[in-house]
C-alpha cells in the first residue's frame, strides 16, 4: 500500500428537515443533519467523494431545489462550496482527477461540474436511476446537477470491492437500499487502518446499531441488509466506521479544510460499533482516483 495518503473530511453545511426523514417512524420535529464531504490524497492523484451540496443551492435554494425545499431546505454558505474550501489547501480544480460518488442525491452532487479534468465514478444502477426515479424519490435527485457542463461520467457496472489504485487503500462496496447504486467506500490509511465511510448506507449509528431504518430509502430489505455486511466488513476489519449524516459523531472528527488526520490526533469510536477502538489517526497523502490507473 501506499504511505503517503491523507483523508480529509469537509462540511457544506446543514439540511433542516423533520426526523423522520432521517429516522424511518420517529417524530414530526425539526432536525438538522450535517452534510459531509472528502478529499483523499494519494501519490496516484486526488479523489473528491461526492462533494456535499451544491454551491447554487446555498445562492439560491428554492431557486435550485425547487418543492424539494418544503421537505430538505440546504443552511449553507456560498463559501462552503467544496471547491472554495479546496483552495484553502491550495488545491485547484484541476487537481482533482477523479469524484467519486458514493450515489447521486442532492447533497451528495455538489463535485458535479465543479473539477474539469476529472472522471465521475458512479454505478449504472444509480445514474440509471437519478434519471428515472418513482415519484416517490424524484426530489431527491437536482438534475441541474448531473447535467452540468464538463461532467464525463465513468460509469461502474455494479462493479464490488473496487479497488481504486490497486494498492487496497481506496476500495467500494456496493450497499443499496438507500437508492439502487449506492456505494460506501473503505480508506485505509497505512498507520490509523482502515476507514469505512459508510455515507447514506447508515445515515446515523441509530441505523448502523439497528434500531430505525432511513428516512429515505428505496428497499428496506436491501437497506438492511447493507448495514449487516458493512458491520461484518469493519468487525472483520477492526475499522471506524463514520455515517453518513451523524451530528453527535460528526461533531467527533477533525474537519477540514484547517485539519487532517495525523499520528497524534485520535479517530472517535462510535458507541456501538465492533472494530477498533479509538485510533490514531496519521498524515496521509493524496489521492486521484483512475479506474484501473496504476
Amino acid at each position: 500500500m501506499s504511505t503517503d495518503i491523507r483523508l480529509y473530511m469537509f462540511q457544506t453545511g446543514q439540511i433542516r428537515q423533520k426526523e423522520v426523514d432521517i429516522k424511518l417512524g420517529y417524530s414530526q420535529a425539526e432536525f438538522f443533519t450535517p452534510i459531509p464531504w472528502y478529499l483523499i490524497v494519494h501519490p496516484k492523484g486526488n479523489i473528491v467523494i461526492d462533494g456535499g451540496t451544491a454551491v447554487e443551492a446555498a445562492r439560491d435554494p428554492e431557486g435550485w431545489w425547487g418543492d424539494t425545499t418544503k421537505k430538505y431546505y440546504p443552511i449553507m454558505d456560498p463559501e462552503e462550496g467544496c471547491v472554495n474550501q479546496l483552495s484553502k489547501i491550495g488545491m485547484k480544480p484541476d487537481d482533482i482527477k477523479f469524484v467519486l460518488h458514493s450515489h447521486l442525491h442532492l447533497d451528495h452532487s455538489g463535485a458535479c461540474g465543479n473539477f474539469p479534468k476529472a472522471r465521475h465514478l458512479v454505478q449504472r444502477r444509480e445514474i440509471d436511476w437519478a434519471f428515472a426515479a418513482d415519484w416517490f424519490m424524484q426530489g431527491g435527485y437536482i438534475k441541474k446537477d448531473l447535467t452540468k457542463d464538463g461532467i464525463t461520467w465513468d460509469v461502474m457496472e455494479d462493479e464490488d470491492q473496487y479497488d481504486v489504485f490497486g494498492d487496497g487503500s481506496v476500495q467500494t462496496f456496493l450497499s443499496p437500499g438507500h437508492t439502487p447504486g449506492h456505494q460506501s467506500i473503505m480508506v485505509r490509511l497505512p498507520e490509523t487502518g482502515p476507514i469505512l465511510l459508510a455515507i447514506d448506507a447508515a445515515y446515523t449509528m441509530d441505523h448502523w446499531n439497528e434500531k430505525c431504518l432511513p428516512g429515505a430509502l428505496t428497499s428496506a430489505r436491501e437497506a438492511a441488509a447493507s448495514v449487516r455486511r458493512l458491520r461484518r466488513i469493519v468487525e472483520k476489519e477492526n475499522a471506524i466506521v463514520v455515517p453518513g449524516h451523524d451530528m453527535q459523531t460528526w461533531q467527533k472528527f477533525k474537519k477540514a479544510p484547517a485539519e487532517y488526520y495525523k499520528s497524534q490526533h485520535r479517530l472517535p469510536r462510535p458507541a456501538g460499533v465492533t472494530g477498533r477502538g479509538p485510533h490514531e489517526i496519521v498524515q496521509t497523502e493524496r489521492t486521484r482516483r483512475s479506474r484501473g490507473a496504476q
